[in-house]
C-alpha cells in the first residue's frame, strides 16, 4: 500500500518497518477526536478561503459520514493502515475523491496527533472525575478532583496550525478552530506547541496520585476485613472465596488495586523517561505516549468504578468499632488531660495515665469501666466526673478544634465536600 508520504523515497518500506512504526493498534481509539479535529480544520479552511467553501462542505460531509459508519461498524479500522490520521484521510479521499486530499493543507500530523492527544485526554479527564464522585468523601480524592481540573485546563488548548514546528504560510484563523472545538485558547509556540506534552505528564502523575490514594485506602480495608480486625465486610458481589479455605472471603478488589497501582507508576516513569532526552519539536520517539497513557487511564478508571461500588455496598460493624476503641485505649491522653485540669504536671499526669492503661490491660478492663476506688489508687485527684472524661463520645466531641473529628467539625467538612461536589467547574 502506497504511502501518502512517499514521494521523497526511492525504495519500499520494509514490512517489518512498518510493523515497528505503526501505531494504528492503538491510537485507532482516538478515531472520534480525530474526525472532530479534520472538521474544524475544513471548516477553518473553508471560511478562510484556503480552500473553496463548497469543497470544506464536502470534506465535512464525508467526515461525518465516515465517523456515523464507524460508530455503527459499518466501517471497520484497516489494522494495516500506519496510524489513524492516515487512515481516516485514506477513506475520506476513496469517498469523495481528490477532494479528500484537501483536507490536510495547512497542518501537520505533527499538530494533528497533538490535538486528537488533547481531545481525547479531556475526554477522559471528565470521565475519570464523574467515577471519582462518590469517593469524593475523603479529604485526598478531593484533592485528586482538584488536580484533575487543573489538569484538563492544561489541556483544552489547541496546538493544530503550528504545523510540523514552523505553522504555515497560508493565512489560517487558529482561534476559529479552537472556539469550534470548544478549547480556550492556542498554544502559543509553534515548536512548543507539537512537542509540548506536559499536561499528558500531569495526568499520569494525577492517576498515579489517585491510585495511591485507593491504595492507601485499600490497605484499610483490607485489614479490617480480617478476623482479626473484623470492623467492616464487603458484600459477595464484591468478594472472592478461596480455593481450599471454605470459610475464606477474599477482598481481592481492594488487593488488585493496591497492586495495580504499580501499573500506573510505571506508565509515569515511562512517559518521562521519553520525554527526558528528545530535542524540542516533534520526535517519532513521542509516539511512545500514547501507550503509556491509554494504559494508565484504563487502569485507573476500573480501580475506581470498581473500589467506589465495594464501598458504596460495604457493610460498617458499628459496635465492632466501638468495642475496639475502647479495648484500644484512645482516651488515655483524654485521661492525662483530666489530671491536668486538676493541677498535675502532663508529663506526671501521662505518667499516671499509662500506668493505669497498663494495669487495664493485665486486670482486662478499660478506663470506661475501671472502679473509682482503682483511679484514686493512681492518683487522689480523680473523682467521679472522670467517667465523663473518659467516655469515647465525649472524647471525640470535644475535640472542636478546626479540622478535627468532633460531629460539628466534621459536618462542616461533609458541607465543604458538598459544595465542592456541586460545584460545575
Amino acid at each position: 500500500m502506497a504511502k501518502m508520504w512517499d514521494a521523497r523515497f526511492s525504495k519500499e518500506e520494509n514490512s517489518r518497518v512498518n510493523d515497528f512504526t505503526s501505531s494504528i493498534r492503538f491510537d485507532s481509539r482516538m478515531f472520534r477526536e480525530d474526525i472532530a479535529g479534520s472538521i474544524a480544520h475544513a471548516t477553518m479552511l473553508g471560511q478562510c478561503g484556503v480552500i473553496d467553501p463548497a469543497e470544506a462542505d464536502r470534506i465535512v460531509e464525508g467526515l461525518r459520514g465516515i465517523l456515523a459508519d464507524l460508530e455503527s461498524g459499518a466501517l471497520e479500522i484497516d489494522p494495516a493502515a500506519e496510524d489513524i490520521h492516515m487512515f481516516v484521510e485514506e477513506v475520506l479521499t476513496n469517498r469523495i475523491g481528490d477532494t479528500g486530499k484537501r483536507l490536510h493543507t495547512a497542518r501537520s500530523r505533527n499538530d494533528q496527533v497533538a490535538l486528537d492527544v488533547r481531545l481525547y485526554l479531556r475526554r477522559e479527564i471528565d470521565e475519570i472525575r464523574a467515577l471519582l464522585k462518590p469517593l469524593l468523601t475523603a479529604q485526598m480524592l478531593l484533592r485528586d478532583d482538584g488536580r484533575l481540573k487543573e489538569i484538563r485546563k492544561h489541556t483544552n488548548i489547541s496546538p493544530l496550525g503550528s504545523g510540523a514546528l514552523a505553522s504555515t504560510t497560508y493565512p489560517i484563523d487558529r482561534m476559529l478552530t479552537a472556539e469550534l472545538l470548544g478549547m480556550d485558547g492556542v498554544t502559543e509556540n509553534s515548536m512548543d506547541g507539537v512537542s509540548d506534552r506536559d499536561f499528558l505528564a500531569e495526568l499520569i502523575f494525577a492517576l498515579s496520585l489517585i491510585m495511591t490514594h485507593l491504595s492507601r485506602f485499600s490497605e484499610e480495608i483490607i485489614l479490617w476485613c480480617s478476623g482479626e480486625f473484623a470492623f467492616v465486610e464487603l458484600d459477595d458481589a464484591f468478594s472472592t472465596g478461596s480455593s481450599i479455605m471454605p470459610q475464606k472471603k477474599n477482598p481481592d478488589i481492594a488487593e488488585l488495586v493496591r497492586g495495580k497501582t504499580g501499573r500506573v507508576y510505571g506508565d509515569l516513569t515511562a512517559i518521562l523517561t521519553v520525554l527526558k532526552g528528545i530535542p524540542l519539536a516533534y520526535n517519532k520517539d513521542m509516539q511512545e505516549d500514547k501507550e503509556a497513557a491509554f494504559d494508565a487511564i484504563d487502569t485507573a478508571k476500573l480501580c475506581i468504578e470498581l473500589f467506589a461500588a465495594m464501598i458504596g455496598t460495604m457493610t460498617v460493624r458499628r459496635e465492632r468499632l466501638r468495642q475496639a476503641a475502647s479495648g484500644g485505649f484512645i482516651n488515655a491522653t483524654d485521661c492525662a488531660d483530666y489530671l491536668v485540669k486538676k493541677g498535675l504536671p502532663f508529663r506526671d499526669a501521662y505518667r499516671v495515665s499509662g500506668r493505669l492503661v497498663a494495669y487495664c490491660i493485665e486486670h482486662g478492663a478499660t478506663l470506661e469501666t475501671l472502679p473509682l476506688d482503682t483511679y484514686r489508687e493512681f492518683s487522689p485527684l480523680f473523682d467521679e466526673d472522670v467517667y465523663d472524661a473518659v467516655d469515647l463520645d465525649n472524647c471525640v466531641n470535644r475535640r472542636t478544634v478546626y479540622g478535627g473529628p468532633s460531629a460539628e467539625s466534621v459536618k462542616r467538612q461533609i458541607g465543604l465536600v458538598r459544595r465542592a461536589v456541586s460545584d460545575p467547574d
